[in-house]
C-alpha cells in the first residue's frame, strides 16, 4: 500500500532531501525537516542562505583536491605548514579527520577513492597523476600515505609505492594495529598480528 503524503509536495521534497544524507533515514528525516521547519527564523532560513553561499563559493582545490572558498586552497596557501611532507588522503573526509587529530602540520592531497577493479575504478578515476606529478616537481621528502587499511586501500598504496620508487622520497604510511585504549579481548585477529608485525620497542 502506497504511503499517504501528510504534507505539501515541498515539505515532501525536504524530506527526501534530507532522507539522502548520511545517518538519516526516512523517520529522522522527517523529524529533523520538522525541527527545521518549527524553528524557520533561527534555522532553516539561515541553512538555506548557507546553502546558497556554498553552491556558489565553495570548489575543488586544483593542486590538493580538498573541497574550499578558495583555490588554491588555504592549507595548500598557508606558509607556516610543513612543505618537505605530503599527506595522501582517500577523502576529504579523511583529511578532516587528521586536521582535527593536530598531529602533523603537512600538505595533503586528496585520492577521491581508491583502486577497485571490481568497481571498474582505475588509477585514471582517482586523483593519482597529479600526486605523482606533485611528488616529482615539489621536492618532499616524505609522502605519507594514511590510507583505510582495507584491501582496495592497500592495492592503492602498493600502486602509489610503486609509481613513486624512481624518485627519491620516503614513502611511510600510518601504523595499524591495537588502537589507544582498546582491549585486546575485543579486537579482531587482522589487528592482533598487524600489531604484533609491527611492534617498537618500549
Amino acid at each position: 500500500m502506497a504511503q499517504k503524503s501528510v504534507a505539501g509536495p515541498e515539505i515532501e521534497r525536504l524530506i527526501q532531501l534530507l532522507a539522502k544524507l548520511p545517518g538519516l533515514g526516512p523517520r529522522s528525516a522527517r523529524r529533523a525537516a520538522l525541527h527545521l521547519i518549527k524553528k524557520k527564523d533561527q534555522l532553516l532560513v539561515p541553512l538555506a542562505d548557507a546553502m546558497g553561499i556554498a553552491v556558489r563559493e565553495i570548489g575543488i582545490c586544483s593542486t590538493c583536491g580538498t573541497v574550499d572558498t578558495s583555490d588554491p586552497c588555504t592549507i595548500c596557501s598557508d606558509p607556516k605548514r610543513d612543505q618537505s611532507v605530503l599527506v595522501v588522503v582517500e577523502d576529504v573526509a579523511d583529511l578532516w579527520a587528521l586536521e582535527r587529530a593536530g598531529a602533523v602540520n603537512a600538505r595533503y592531497h586528496v585520492l577521491g577513492g581508491t583502486l577497485s577493479p571490481l568497481d571498474g575504478i582505475g588509477p585514471e578515476d582517482l586523483n593519482l597523476a597529479s600526486l605523482i606529478d606533485r611528488c616529482g616537481s615539489e621536492g618532499f621528502s616524505e609522502v605519507i600515505l594514511a590510507i583505510n587499511a582495507t584491501v582496495e586501500g592497500q592495492t592503492t598504496a602498493h600502486y602509489i609505492m610503486d609509481q613513486l620508487s624512481h624518485l627519491e622520497v620516503n614513502v611511510t604510511r600510518l601504523a595499524h594495529g591495537v588502537p589507544v585504549g582498546g582491549e585486546l579481548d575485543y579486537l579482531d585477529e587482522g589487528t592482533l598480528a598487524q600489531a604484533l608485525r609491527a611492534r617498537t620497542r618500549f
